[in-house]
Formats: structure tokens, C-alpha cells, sequence
């Protein structure tokens, strides 16, 4: 391929290098030029353009890619497909939900043959859905010489790239139980792990509940039927020679592997009885967080081997999080760390539905919409980023916000409830260290309340959630989540707030009082605006 500058009269038949501005309008790079595009360029004063011109031995970026990918998507793979080839650009995309699984070797090889040609992919073992982006081919010149794709095809065969397919599979769960761990505490652990089956197409036959002992939980395995069995203890597994471990040799069977390099998930245990693969679920199985037990429970429902060598080669990206289960960091804190990036999230997407018609957040306070009299008292905290969530037809409330140093997020599913409207604004947070979430309805809420939660987010001291309650501690808003909960928060779904965060998370929970009933009161009925009005709203 030749690329460089020629004179406009004769760069007919090239491919454009660059965009150009003609006599009718714009021409885009990677247009091959034709006779009406260089009159027209010439009727522009246009002179000289940058082209890539092909060699009779070359391939246009789009023929390379897509005869490349081709190559990885046949042989009758009904796991994935290519799409079609634009800007050089091919993307391999998965046609259902399972696991990636990636040759490294070939994927290494491949990209080697000449720089020109690359392919970008997913991690091995990579979770993906329906449609999900598995891997980019992508030619980065216009053209790449033939010869250079004759060989990438050596290595871009259809076993490089594979979605292993979740399938029908049946499970069983035992929870163990003792007098230490509540009631709330079995449910929600049952809960959770049913979540995690479901989402992976598994169906969960039979839950019981059996007490924490070797005799009752070897029972429980040997009566279920199911070819995955899952044992969630009430206590933390420390010792092969445990309870639920101990229960896999009183049943019969035989243990694998207890303990895998995957943090959080040091405590899961393989085991088998009678030809069914059982796993002991660590603690943090409770938690619908990232943790090991995800990784073998993946693989198991896509029907791969899960054997004790595959577990000892998980330590690499095995360090996942820290989670809000832990009750203690991992690192001690640094000596004079910088201050906490603190972000404030303002929630103002929601529908007025007990406001007959009339919009609470454009109702007006001592001469200022409801609206920008909060937005205002946020943005004087003076706190990392302030963002407030608009519904997606913002109108007049957008217009409240006219001036005001803040950033606008609209929450397209504003309707499905207050989580999509939180969701949404701790996205657009960025890179901050916690989160103040706020609502607009709340007049008494000033910048001193802020700063005073901001001030109060210690995680070195377990102070990772912050709470406002009124002055004699009943419990209200805003709410200050540091970012090891924002996970927590992506979960919630329809109208639950952050109200089971918090409850589960109680270990971290700090209450801030505010003066009088400032973390109470809020304005969502004409009545009740009628009544703030009536008594005179406070000094701010």
C-alpha cells in the first residue's frame, strides 16, 4: 500500500486518509475518491490530499477483517457470529449466555503475524449474555498485504474463540443452622444463592434446612438427587476436617479441594458424592457481590471441568474486592492520605404522584423553586461533583438548574422507580470515594448537613456508611455510602431504595444527627407544602 500526499487531479481511485472539507460538504476519511469527489474538492481550492492507494497484492481493510472473522465463525458454531465488516472493523459476537473460552496461544500468534492485523478479546472464562462483544478483528491500515491474511488464517480458526452454552442443570441447597446466626441471616443466604442459580439457568430442586453438624448435613447429601449440591454453612468453614466438609466423607463421597486463590471466596470446598459435584459455598455467598464461588458455580453450569488443578489456577485476577461483609480492610491505612473524594448524588427524577397534577420540585419556597433551592444548598457544600437525576423529559425542572455548578444526568427508566434514578447518578459520580445520596424534597436540608456527613465517612474506623436522623436519632436522609457499597447499590431494582444496603451493612452504619427534623421532612403532597408555608420555612 502507498500512502502520502498527491495533487487532487490525481488521487481518483484512492481512499481518502483524512476528512476534507469540499464545495458540497464534507467528504470522510476511507472514501474512495471518484471523479465528482476530486471536481469537487478542486471547486473547494482543495490541492493536495493524503490517500492510501493499494497494491495489486493488497486487501481492503474490510475484505481482511471480514474474511478473518469468517474463518473464526464457521464450521457450523452456532455460539457465535460475525458482524459486518466497516472501517476495517469486525466484531465477534455471542448468540447466547455461557462462558468464553479463549485460545491464548492462537489469539497470541495471530496478532504476531503482521501489525497490521490484531485481535482484541474478552478474559477467558468471561460471563456473557445474548449479543455480548466477544472480540474485535480489527485491520488498522486501509489495506493490508494478502499474502499477511494467508497466514493469520493459520491461526484464526473456528476453535480460537467459543461460547460454552449454560445448561439445564438441577440443584439442591442445605443450609446449615445454629443458635448464632438469625433467621433474617438463613433466609436472605438462601435467597441470594437461589438468585445466582437462577441467573445461570439452573433450577434449584430442593432447599433444607438442617443443623450445623456433620450427621445432618451428610444426610441432607445423601437423600438430595440433584447432580449439583450446594451446602451454605452457619459457620465459617476453617479446616478441611470441619463440619460441611467432613459431611462430604460421612456421606460417602470424597473432597477435592478445600480453600481457592479468590478473594473474596478463600473458603469454598469441592467435593463428590455419588457422581454429583458438590461445592461448599464460602460466606460471602451471602452477599450477591463478585466472588470465587461465581467462577466455579459458571463453569459448572456450562458444563466444564471444574478439578482441582482449575481452582489453583484462579489466583491470577483472583483478588477481586474488598465487600461490605468484611470487617476489616486488608491494607492498614496510609500515614496523611489525602481526603476523601466525597460526590453528592441528588435525586430529582421522580413523578410527583400524590401532587394531583402539580409539580413538587418546580413549587416555589421563599421565591425559589423547590428544585433549585436544593440543587443550590448541594452545590454550596463544596463537596468533589454534585449531579442531579432528571427524568428523561426534564422541561422546566432542567430549567431550575440554569447557572448552578452541577452536572445534569437524566435516568432514562426514571419510571421503573427511585433505584434507576440512583443508579444512574452514582454512575455519573466517576472516580469519587463515597456518595451522598440526597433527596430534592427535603427543604430543611442545607450545605452544613453535608459537609457534616462528608466529614464523618472514616472507612479506616468501620465509618463507611453515614446516616442523617433527626435530633433525637430517628433515622432519615441523606445517606452517605462509601464506594465499597456502590456494587450493592447497582442491584437494587423498581422503588427499593437504599434502605436494605444499609440494613445489611449495619456493622459500618454511623448516624449523623441534624438539628430538629431536617432528615425528616420532605414535601410530596400540596397540603404539605401548604403547611411549610403556613409555619414559615426555616432560616437558609
Amino acid at each position: 500500500m502507498r500512502f502520502g500526499a498527491v495533487a487532487v487531479a490525481d488521487a481518483e481511485g484512492a481512499i481518502l486518509a483524512h476528512s476534507v472539507t469540499a464545495a458540497s460538504g464534507k467528504l470522510k476519511k476511507g472514501r474512495a475518491l471518484t471523479a465528482a469527489d476530486c471536481a469537487d474538492l478542486a471547486a473547494a481550492g482543495v490541492h493536495e490530499v493524503t490517500v492510501a492507494r493499494l497494491d495489486p497484492d493488497d486487501l481492503h481493510e474490510d475484505a481482511a477483517a471480514g474474511r478473518l472473522a469468517a474463518r473464526i465463525a464457521t464450521g457450523g458454531r452456532s455460539d457465535l457470529r460475525a458482524t459486518q465488516a466497516f472501517t476495517g472493523r469486525v466484531n465477534l459476537v455471542a448468540d447466547g449466555p455461557g462462558l468464553l473460552r479463549v485460545d491464548a496461544d492462537a489469539i497470541a500468534a495471530l496478532n504476531a503475524v503482521d501489525p497490521a492485523i490484531t485481535i482484541a478479546t474478552l478474559a477467558d472464562y468471561a460471563r456473557v449474555g445474548p449479543g455480548a462483544l466477544l472480540a474485535t478483528l480489527k485491520i488498522i491500515p486501509y489495506a493490508v498485504p494478502e499474502r499477511a491474511v494467508a497466514a493469520a488464517e493459520r491461526f484464526a480458526t473456528p476453535g480460537i474463540l467459543s461460547v460454552a452454552p449454560f445448561r439445564e442443570r438441577r440443584a439442591s441447597l442445605i443450609l446449615s443452622e445454629t443458635d448464632a446466626i438469625t433467621e433474617k441471616a438463613v433466609r436472605k443466604g438462601g435467597e441470594t444463592v437461589a438468585a445466582r442459580l437462577a441467573a445461570l439457568g439452573i433450577a434449584l430442586e430442593t432447599t433444607v434446612r438442617v443443623p450445623h453438624t456433620t450427621d445432618a448435613i451428610a444426610g441432607a447429601l445423601r437423600e438430595s438427587t440433584a447432580p449439583l449440591r450446594l451446602i451454605l454453612g452457619a459457620s465459617a468453614t476453617s479446616d478441611a476436617a470441619d463440619v460441611c466438609p467432613a459431611a462430604v466423607i460421612a456421606a460417602g463421597g470424597r473432597l477435592e479441594r478445600f480453600g481457592m486463590p479468590v478473594d473474596p471466596g478463600n473458603l469454598l470446598f469441592l467435593g463428590e458424592v455419588d457422581g454429583a459435584h458438590v461445592v461448599g459455598l464460602p460466606g460471602c455467598a451471602r452477599s450477591p457481590a463478585l466472588n470465587g464461588a461465581d467462577w466455579v458455580l459458571e463453569r459448572l453450569a456450562a458444563g466444564l471441568k471444574v478439578a482441582d488443578s482449575d481452582i489453583a489456577a484462579m489466583g491470577v485476577g483472583g483478588l477481586l474486592k474488598e465487600i461490605p461483609t468484611r470487617p476489616q480492610p486488608r491494607a492498614a491505612p496510609r500515614v496523611s492520605a489525602p481526603a476523601p473524594r466525597v460526590g453528592l448524588v441528588l435525586l430529582a427524577a421522580g413523578r410527583s404522584s400524590r401532587m394531583r397534577g402539580r409539580d413538587k420540585l418546580t413549587e416555589v419556597i421563599e421565591g425559589e423553586a423547590l428544585l433549585r433551592r436544593s440543587a443550590r444548598r448541594a452545590v454550596a457544600a463544596g463537596l468533589a461533583v454534585t449531579v442531579v437525576v432528571l427524568p428523561p423529559e426534564p422541561g422546566a425542572r432542567a430549567a431550575a438548574l440554569e447557572g448552578l455548578a452541577l452536572r445534569h444526568v437524566t435516568a432514562a427508566r426514571a419510571a421503573d422507580g427511585m433505584a434507576e434514578s440512583l443508579k444512574a447518578g452514582v454512575t455519573a459520580l466517576g472516580e469519587v470515594d463515597a456518595a451522598i445520596i440526597a433527596l430534592a424534597d427535603m427543604p430543611e436540608i442545607d450545605a452544613p448537613h453535608y459537609r457534616a456527613l462528608a466529614a464523618a465517612f472514616a472507612p479506616e474506623e468501620g465509618r463507611e456508611i453515614c446516616r442523617a436522623t433527626a435530633s433525637d436519632g430517628r433515622p432519615g436522609q441523606p445517606v452517605l455510602f462509601g464506594r465499597r457499597f456502590f456494587e450493592s447499590l447497582a442491584t437494587l431494582s423498581g422503588d427499593r431504595g437504599a434502605r436494605s444496603v444499609v440494613e445489611e451493612a449495619a456493622d459500618f452504619l454511623h448516624d449523623v444527627a441534624l438539628p430538629g427534623e431536617a432528615a425528616l421532612l420532605d414535601l410530596d403532597t400540596p397540603e404539605a407544602f401548604d403547611r411549610y408555608r403556613a409555619t414559615g420555612a426555616a432560616a437558609g
